[in-house]
């Protein structure tokens, strides 16, 4: 979701911007099992239903949805560059559009997908509101992301320490909690998965793009520098060592 503030900085095209994102921080689809288990035990998501998937991006997860679950996914994404780069398929509706006012009608979804959009949102506030009003009663919303004080097994923040700093102001769990239960849910798990980014640590450092990252962005040159020796350290350290990463799920649930 580049327009609110992923992606569009430190390219100076946002179309090639775009496809470096996706190139340098999709993650693979076969590095993705334990999300595909988590969704199906939390969403139990069959098809004939719909998704709303906020903040999009270039369609990573809108395109796993569709594959896992076949179910229909409203994309909704405020960069044109990014949204360019969903891939077309007939129960993929793209859509422009921010989290504060989706361009959907009420009810009509039956599970909102949140992939590290929420410390991007502007107003949260607002984003719950309307994430309430697209959901049917009973729907969740999962929200994948990274939050502050839970962040130690993300890969970045390992090998670029200094990424913390950044983590930092992101919204906690707490606070995240507690706007969606003021728009009308309420929470019903808390899960840390993994995601495997890459076969090796040598490999994940191969395709790094600093430019595509917030986090890596916001490092100075002498920071990114060091990150990036200790990367290749521990890559000739064990050459088999898998890039794996973890991240949150937060479950909520629509009331009603």
């Amino acid at each position: 979701m580049a327009a609110q503030g992923r992606g569009t900085g430190g390219l100076a095209d946002p179309a090639d911007d775009a496809a470096a994102y996706r190139a340098a921080r999709e993650v693979p689809r076969e590095g993705l099992g334990a999300w595909r288990e988590a969704v199906a035990e939390e969403a139990g998501l069959r098809p004939g239903m719909t998704v709303l998937d906020v903040g999009a991006g270039t369609g990573g997860f809108a395109t796993a949805f569709r594959e896992w679950f076949g179910v229909d996914v409203l994309a909704v994404e405020p960069s044109a560059a990014m949204r360019a780069l969903i891939p077309a398929d007939d129960g993929i509706t793209v859509l422009e559009g921010r989290a504060e006012a989706l361009p959907v009608g009420d009810g009509c979804a039956d599970a909102a997908w949140f992939g590290s959009v929420v410390h991007h949102i502007e107003d949260l506030v607002a984003a719950a509101r309307e994430t309430r009003r697209a959901l049917r009663p009973g729907a969740p919303v999962l929200i994948r992301n990274v939050f502050p004080g839970r962040a130690e097994r993300d890969l970045r923040l390992r090998f670029f320490p200094e990424t913390a700093d950044s983590v930092a102001y992101y919204p906690p769990v707490e606070h995240v909690v507690t706007v969606f239960t003021a728009a009308g849910f309420h929470r019903t798990a808390l899960r840390t998965l993994p995601q495997e980014s890459a076969p090796t640590l040598a490999a994940y450092a191969d395709g790094l793009r600093r430019g595509t990252d917030s986090k890596l962005r916001s490092l100075s040159d002498a920071a990114y520098a060091r990150g990036l020796d200790r990367l290749r350290a521990a890559a000739a350290a064990d050459p088999t060592e898998k890039a794996v990463s973890w991240m949150d799920l937060l479950v909520l649930r629509a009331d009603g």
